[in-house]
């Protein structure tokens, strides 16, 4: 059994747990339960930033046009933007597709969980100053520009699904060489691996403390590689990494989902 940390709805605090994928089973304090019955609620609190341009395909499929204005050269430093808390749901939790919408897309992305305050970092001594991972899905609306910050296409409410559960680093051999699966509705829609990545988790912790503070319980995401799907109403979503955990969430019309909730 792996060790995670994982927070139930309607329960104040995150708990120590730990999970078999085999049996697909979480023991809390001496008892288990299936995974299909936990009521997971979002395992994180911290900011969430997020990383463009951090994977060679998405990297490539913009290279041509970063000489031209308003980029003028290629980004030596990371691109970020941040995910607020606003946009954060659960696995099992309804995504909400704006009424004004037809699409969205997905962003299946390895969240780098810190464990302790971090600042200029060495990326010899990186994994000391992570706790964890966890599955995230980026939700944004379908979009080109990437030389302002998409607030307005990555911000909205339930734009975030995180979890089920952090997943303890010690659990995971190599964040650099992990295969995360994204399925629409059972189909397998699109498979990344993060051997890929142009920037590697040591690397963007040290990058990131260089000019900057990440707290505890901040996460980081490694980025969203190219071809992300684009999903529809009533489109389940299902994103798997390998050794990490599996998310699941369905698209709804926002005017539907509020009835809901009513």
């Amino acid at each position: 059994m792996k060790d995670i940390q994982l927070k139930f709805k309607g329960v104040e605090h995150v708990l120590d747990a730990k999970v078999d994928f085999a049996s697909e089973q979480v023991e809390v304090n001496g008892l288990d339960y299936s995974i299909e019955q936990v009521p997971f609620d979002v395992p994180v609190s911290g900011t969430m930033y997020g990383l463009l341009l951090n994977y060679k395909d998405e990297y490539a499929a913009l290279e041509g046009e970063m000489n031209d204005k308003p980029y003028i050269a290629p980004p030596k430093a990371p691109v970020l933007y941040i995910k607020p808390e606003n946009t954060f749901i659960a696995d099992g939790e309804m995504i909400p597709l704006p009424d004004e919408e037809e699409e969205l897309r997905v962003g299946a992305a390895l969240g780098i969980v810190i464990g302790r305050d971090a600042t200029r970092v060495s990326k010899e001594d990186a994994y000391d100053y992570i706790a964890g991972y966890t599955v995230v899905n980026d939700i944004s609306l379908p979009h080109t520009n990437v030389h302002r910050p998409a607030v307005k296409e990555k911000a909205r409410d339930g734009f975030c699904p995180v979890g089920p559960w952090v997943m303890s680093k010690e659990a995971v051999a190599n964040p650099n060489d992990l295969t995360i699966t994204v399925k629409v509705n059972d189909e397998v829609k699109q498979t990344v691996q993060t051997k890929n990545l142009i920037r590697n988790v040591e690397t963007i912790i040290a990058d990131l403390t260089d000019f900057m503070t990440l707290y505890a319980g901040d996460v980081v995401l490694v980025g969203v590689d190219h071809g992300a799907p684009i999903v529809k109403e009533n489109d389940g979503v299902t994103i798997e990494i390998e050794g990490v955990g599996t998310l699941y969430n369905r698209v709804m019309k926002e005017s539907a989902l509020k009835e809901v909730k009513r």
